[in-house]
């Protein structure tokens, strides 16, 4: 009897011990246990930049590699909506069945509406967060998701729900990781960037304000992995191939890609080591520096004049500050505008006679500005800003101190394009990172 159990039970304790799955931590993070990186993505799609648009549909021909817990709409301009977003979705649904039979990983179209959420319309105030919106309580629910694979948040535009989230919920810092397309969004979202910055300085955060430009096409090389790509790959390729041509003319864009395809090749443990998203370096800081002008305290009708000539880091957070009359307002009122490189930015009360506005320049120039009121709260100042073309450029007593667990673009000058910081650590695998895309695009070519 004992011996025909054994004989039972030996097969059946083979096979769990086959099954058994290593599913510890570390192992979940090196992709050894067979789970996809959990991602949520914040975008702005469907506003003023159309490479959202484009890094969608290439996020929902790849959705099989990753678990996509959230789409969340978070527009700092423009008409972006969480509809844009289910609008791609209509796309994809319609070439499904196709790309399917090629793959049956991919997410269905109803799982990825489930996913959908409506995030921050605009930019917040002064202090860097506002109130709630269904996209920020999100990622709080996400992040809090029992789950021993971090919450991967991939920003393609400004940081608005992220550090509402944060904000809320602080005890999700932990929990998640981020992968941050910057450059022109910090720029958008500086406030937002300046209190995760402040108060969340051992966030696990890739801030890529440059490197992911080495997958943007150069319209002047009609070669096929540049102006002709759309032409060779894309074009013919199904209802997306269709709806690709709507953006930018098919000339692939993709700008926060990158941050998919850092998940997708190389170890997403190590920003430092190489992968398909860029290579980066750690850094202990984030530039912040501080103009400080005149004191007002009144109106004049020819205003100041030239104020101020400075020189500040591409990429940094410059606050422009002065006293002025107090107000029987709150802090955080707007009540003048900051008009530079020919873009109106809020300026706020910050309370106590001070009065303060966040700038982030996107690329070396020299910027004049000008600071005016029309309530004659403030009068006109004007001055320069001297943009330089390393970041974070040389340390500053002012500069945000960062944790262990903050990377950027490296400095290297071999790894420049151009302008461009980091340029070359994505630039280096675009070709196999198109090629790659041009055998899943063949699929809606293949009836």
């Amino acid at each position: 009897m004992l011996i025909s159990v054994l004989c039972f039970l030996f097969p059946m304790l083979c096979t769990l011990q086959a099954q058994t799955v290593d599913t510890s931590q570390d192992a979940i993070l090196s992709g050894k246990c067979g789970k996809s990186p959990r991602i949520l993505i914040s975008t702005d799609i469907g506003g003023t930049d159309p490479d959202d648009n484009q890094s969608m549909l290439h996020l929902l021909m790849y959705s099989d590699k990753f678990d996509v817990e959230g789409l969340v709409s978070s527009p700092s301009f423009g008409q972006g909506s969480k509809e844009e977003i289910l609008r791609m979705i209509d796309v994809y649904e319609k070439d499904f069945p196709l790309l399917r039979a090629h793959c049956e990983g991919l997410k269905t179209p109803g799982e990825l509406r489930e996913v959908c959420k409506q995030g921050r319309r605009g930019l917040a105030p002064l202090q860097g967060y506002d109130k709630p919106t269904e996209g920020s309580d999100w990622i709080v629910r996400c992040a809090r998701r029992k789950d021993s694979r971090p919450l991967w948040v991939l920003v393609w535009g400004s940081l608005e729900d992220v550090a509402q989230a944060l904000h809320d919920a602080p005890d999700i810092a932990s929990r998640i990781r981020i992968y941050y397309i910057g450059g022109p969004n910090k720029k958008w979202g500086v406030n937002s960037y300046a209190y995760i910055a402040k108060n969340f300085p051992n966030l696990w955060m890739i801030e890529n304000n440059a490197s992911y430009r080495g997958l943007i096409s150069d319209t002047k090389d009609d070669s096929h992995y540049h102006a002709r790509y759309y032409d060779d790959c894309i074009k013919g390729a199904g209802n997306i191939g269709a709806d690709f041509i709507n953006y930018y003319k098919g000339v692939v864009k993709m700008g926060d890609t990158p941050s998919l395809l850092y998940m997708m090749n190389g170890d997403a443990n190590n920003p430092e080591g190489e992968s398909w998203g860029g290579s980066f370096e750690k850094t202990s800081r984030s530039s912040r520096r501080i103009v400080q002008l005149p004191t007002v305290n009144g109106t004049s009708a020819n205003g100041l004049g030239k104020v101020s000539t400075d020189t500040v880091p591409v990429y940094s957070v410059v606050e422009f500050c002065f006293k002025g009359r107090k107000q029987d307002v709150p802090a955080n009122t707007p009540c003048f505008t900051l008009l530079i490189d020919k873009q109106k930015w809020d300026g706020y009360y910050a309370g106590k006679g001070n009065y303060m506005v966040r700038y982030s320049p996107k690329q070396k120039a020299v910027l004049d500005y000008e600071i005016s009121s029309t309530n004659g709260i403030v009068p006109s100042m004007k001055g320069t800003l001297v943009v330089d073309n390393t970041w974070p450029g040389k340390a500053c007593k002012t500069d945000y101190k960062l944790g262990g667990n903050w990377w950027t673009d490296k400095a290297d000058d071999n790894l420049f394009v151009g302008k461009w910081q980091g340029f070359a650590t994505v630039e280096k695998h675009r070709q196999a990172v198109l090629d790659d895309w041009g055998k899943r695009l063949q699929w809606l070519k293949s009836k």
